[in-house]
């Protein structure tokens, strides 16, 4: 049997560090030729993916090079168990953290397209081969592309991918090309793009930068005190408007003559007839989800004003200062960044403040490849530079609720141990107030040490896991356990003032800061708002410290537990459900709410109290049970901030809501096996379970895959079912 060109690239993992690597000349070997344009055609010929019945990959790149399958249709839940968790167990690196896709929105990669074209820093064929696929894969039948792989075709995301694909390479006269743009001409044309994609448009000379709102680099000098200083945003929000105020603050364009031959084809009209005042105000219907207020209207008016009057030597004051903090941005995390966005406007910047040839550049250059990821729908850009810290830690405490069910399970532990200590964050070389950094010292990030941005329910995860590892005696540096000290401090200065706790940061700003919201295309962007998620790990976390040191903080920890329990309490909705902000959706907050109430009060289900929040929960729970016994939503729930039922049963809801139950002490009934069952039978003879619909999400209208989920939760719910269908039968 021929050999596959996806055998030509390899994956490596350092530290959590996620790197493919292509082999030409292997390439060439397999492919038959030496001629590099037909070894092109046969590698994009191997990608063509068809999304019609799933936009989401089932990651079988990395995973067909790492997983072991066991082959064997579960008939019961044991098996279930045992063949899921030797196969994930598989996929467990090295280094002690597993690795997957977390793509999902389709404005990335278009991004780093973009500015690696304006940097003169393209990728290699390779990559440029299967970025076009890519593209190409995810074109609706519409001829669009929609905000993510599941929306459907908007303004932003076909402008945008378009524009990408034909960087990328694709030529402008070819028919998905030309189906994209005629779906832009009968939807209003390219001028009602939302504010982030005219930006992206006037890097390349797409769009004039007279018709944007002004992104004004002098609002880096405003006091600390003023609510809409940059400062006082949410980090995403800041972190990206930082570099784009540069790039904005320049007017800096690139452009070729192909692009300018697209630029007529965009634009039916005529570029240069274009009411480019007009444009600013212009958004495509269909992507105006958060529509823009007077109050943003009227700033915009202002600063409009503001930037024709703008003296001369305040503008470049205002350039060095924000040059100030991308460069410090880069050293805190190592030219990771934040997230893929600041990540490429970053590089852009820095490609223009310090040249092609400086060490900074390169570095950044370098740092890009932690973003790319390959899958067989082509090259994308995950949405961070990966989730290995959170799915491993989430991993680790399903694990533990039965660390001796398979041997293989104690040489995992053991592993994880070792990345959980390499990503903790010792010290506090990003605290600096100059550049609105808080504490770091003590958390863990989303991703990897690296990144170095510490998130509060990734610290309470850590926190978790490294409490049940040492319990098990499985901690190999007995200082790590010692230093947790640090991470209660950073979760209780991390507490809101209404109780809960935000993603990274204490809330800086009011919540009418929202109505500043230039975005269009998100909701809450603005500031850090407290979540039920973050708010019940942050909970969860300072219980299992109290446990373990009960002394440390003693009466703080106390207070900000009771405050903690009584925000998630009071977000509990009618029906008994919460509604998440990073997960799809209420399966998912309801998990977290039970979770924090159950062990912060010890309260749990009772049929004979209607009132009880945990009985109210499980009622509501099974008010959305399926037929089948499963659980189901779409991504749209979150936009929508209303249960939706998906068509479909997801094993990943179906696992959220057993989670739930069980932590609720509610018995072992019909509805439960039910449930139960309808794990066994989706998981398919690998020991793998599906990638069904996407389930993560962000700022209420983005959706973001997390591959891993599919395993991590199903294994979980199911561990937790041995561990409570025991305890039964001891009491027995």
């Amino acid at each position: 049997m021929k050999q596959s060109l996806k055998e030509a690239w390899s994956f490596k993992n350092i530290k959590g560090r996620q790197l493919w690597f292509f082999d030409k000349q292997k390439a060439h070997e397999i492919a038959g030729t030496d001629n590099d344009k037909e070894l092109w055609q046969q590698m994009d010929a191997e990608f063509v993916w068809d999304k019609t019945a799933n936009p989401n990959a089932q990651d079988s790149v990395f995973r067909d090079k790492f997983a072991q399958p066991v082959r064997q249709k579960p008939t019961n839940a044991d098996e279930a168990l045992d063949n899921g968790l030797r196969y994930f167990l598989s996929l467990l690196q090295e280094d002690g953290n597993w690795c997957g896709e977390s793509g999902g929105p389709h404005f990335l990669l278009p991004g780093l397209v973009i500015a690696t074209y304006c940097s003169n820093s393209m990728s290699d064929e390779a990559r440029l081969v299967l970025m076009r696929r890519y593209f190409l894969n995810h074109q609706n039948p519409d001829g669009g592309w929609g905000l993510h792989i599941e929306g459907p075709s908007s303004m932003f995301g076909t402008a945008l991918n378009l524009t990408g694909l034909v960087v990328a390479g694709q030529d402008i006269y070819s028919e998905s090309v030309q189906r994209a743009l005629k779906w832009i001409h009968e939807n209003g044309g390219v001028t009602g793009i939302p504010p982030w994609g005219k930006f992206y448009l006037a890097l390349v000379g797409l769009y004039h930068w007279d018709g944007m709102d002004p992104l004004l680099p002098e609002m880096w000098l405003l006091p600390k005190w003023v609510p809409v200083y940059p400062g006082n945003y949410w980090n995403h929000a800041r972190m990206v408007y930082l570099p784009m105020s540069y790039l904005y603050g320049r007017r800096l364009t690139k452009t070729d003559d192909n692009l300018l031959a697209f630029r007529e084809m965009l634009y039916q009209g005529g570029y240069d007839k274009v009411n480019w005042k007009k444009a600013r105000r212009t958004c495509c219907p269909i992507d105006d989800y958060y529509s823009e207020t007077k109050l943003y209207s009227f700033a915009s008016h202002i600063m409009s004003v503001l930037e024709k009057i703008t003296w001369k030597g305040l503008r470049k004051k205002a350039l060095k200062n924000v040059i100030d903090r991308i460069h410090a941005e880069d050293i805190h995390s190592d030219s990771v960044n934040l997230g893929p966005v600041n990540k490429v406007l970053n590089l852009l910047s820095v490609y223009y403040i310090d040249g092609a040839d400086s060490p900074e550049f390169k570095k950044h250059r370098d740092r890009l490849e932690d973003y790319i990821w390959l899958s067989e729908d082509g090259i994308k850009m995950n949405m961070y530079n990966g989730t290995q810290l959170w799915d491993t830690c989430f991993m680790a405490q399903a694990l533990m609720e039965n660390p001796d069910r398979i041997p293989e399970i104690t040489d995992a532990l053991r592993k994880i141990d070792k990345f959980v200590d390499y990503t903790f964050l010792r010290d506090n070389r990003w605290e600096d107030k100059k550049f609105d950094r808080s504490p770091s010292i003590g958390g863990w990030p989303f991703s990897t040490m690296e990144n170095g941005w510490p998130v509060t329910d990734c610290t309470s995860e850590g926190l978790r896991t490294v409490l049940g590892l040492n319990k098990l005696g499985l901690v190999s540096n007995p200082q790590l356990v010692n230093d947790l000290t640090h991470s209660i401090d950073f979760l209780l200065l991390s507490q809101n003032h209404d109780g809960g706790w935000a993603s990274y940061e204490v809330s800086r700003a009011g919540k009418w800061v929202e109505k500043m919201n230039p975005s269009r295309v998100f909701g809450d962007i603005m500031i850090d708002y407290s979540y039920t998620e973050c708010s019940s790990a942050c909970v969860q976390a300072l219980l299992a410290y109290r446990k373990h040191n009960p002394e440390y903080r003693k009466a703080e920890v106390a207070k900000a537990i009771t405050r903690g329990v009584e925000f998630i309490m009071n977000r509990q909705q009618e029906d008994g459900l919460w509604y998440a902000n990073w997960g799809v959706c209420y399966t998912y907050a309801t998990w977290f709410g039970i979770e924090a109430i159950v062990q912060g009060v010890g309260i749990h289900y009772d049929e004979n109290d209607s009132e009880n929040p945990i009985t109210k929960a499980c009622q509501g729970l099974f008010s959305i049970q399926k037929a089948d016994g499963s659980w189901g939503e779409v991504w749209q729930a979150c936009a929508e901030k209303r249960y939706i039922e998906n068509p479909d049963g997801q094993v990943v809801n179906t696992a959220w809501a057993l989670m739930a139950l069980f932590e609720a002490g509610y018995p072992i009934d019909e509805k439960v096996e039910k449930a139960i069952q309808f794990l066994v039978d989706r998981q398919i003879e690998s020991g793998d379970w599906p990638q069904q619909n996407i389930s993560g999400i962000f700022n209420l209208n983005c959706t973001t895959t997390y591959v891993n989920y599919r395993n991590i939760f199903p294994l979980w719910a199911l561990q937790r079912y041995m561990k409570v269908r025991k305890t039964i039968r001891n009491l027995d």
